[in-house]
């Protein structure tokens, strides 16, 4: 547990790589995930929404959930290509991804979807994870906790709880860069997400978890995650590498 009792949440996001001999990697988390961790922290993998079912099955009777990385707001309709939180809700996703940097920039997502999306992963039962970050501009020009703020504003819905709503900080310049904020400047994000959250929320905000995104390693996790008010870790291209995930998730052992 954190020091405020939030379970720590390490998850994976697997983003557009993976095939069915990526479940390979699912098998190995499970077998390297030891009870007493298990115990700690809750894990989750993200993989592409072609191998949700696939990955379900795998880590079916383990504590490994399951989640998607996208969603459309609406349960159905004329939407090709869409996927909806009910129909990842069906194939036994426990999570989804919402708001990426990665779709916020090459999908043209903006805050309103964010929230959109939001409730309707809570519609179907899901727990959004709510991703929010500034790009390397913004934070040279001093703006970064201004940008933060307003995406979470608008992003978490009304009556948000910590049953139904992750919030994850990825400086957009971090992401797959190997470069990190230092644990003063992710010290200071994160309290200020917590601020807006308790002006967003109220008493739930202590509730919620806020993980940090952005080139943790096993080797800056431990580190990272000792943060106060980092309640976990999304995790990129080491989550690909089950050894690599493992010790990510070793950094509560």
């Amino acid at each position: 547990m954190t020091s405020a009792g939030r379970r720590p949440l390490v998850a994976g996001n697997w983003k557009m790589n993976g095939t069915r001999s990526s479940l390979a990697v699912v098998e190995s988390v499970r077998q390297g995930l030891t009870p007493e961790l298990a115990e700690r922290i809750d894990v989750l993998i993200c993989p592409p929404s072609t191998l949700i079912a696939s990955c379900v099955a795998a880590a079916y009777g383990s504590p490994i959930a399951i989640g998607g990385q996208n969603l459309h707001a609406k349960p159905n309709g004329a939407f090709t290509g869409s996927i909806s939180a009910e129909m990842l809700s069906d194939l036994g996703a426990r999570y989804v991804i919402v708001g990426h940097s990665e779709r916020r920039a090459y999908h043209h997502e903006t805050d309103d979807g964010v929230h959109a999306k939001a409730l309707g992963a809570r519609r179907a039962g899901l727990c959004g994870i709510i991703c929010v970050g500034e790009t390397k501009e913004e934070r040279e020009q001093g703006r970064a906790l201004d940008i933060v703020r307003a995406q979470l504003a608008i992003g978490v819905p009304k009556g948000a709880t910590a049953a139904d709503t992750v919030i994850a900080y990825e400086p957009v310049w971090a992401i797959g860069t190997g470069l990190t904020p230092t644990p003063k400047d992710i010290a200071e994000v994160h309290a200020s997400l917590r601020e807006m959250l308790d002006k967003l929320v109220g008493a739930e905000a202590e509730k919620i978890r806020i993980v940090y995104g952005g080139s943790v390693k096993p080797g800056n996790a431990r580190e990272l995650m000792s943060v106060e008010n980092v309640d976990g870790a999304l995790v990129g291209g080491a989550s690909l590498v089950a050894e690599d995930f493992l010790g990510i998730c070793a950094a509560y052992a």
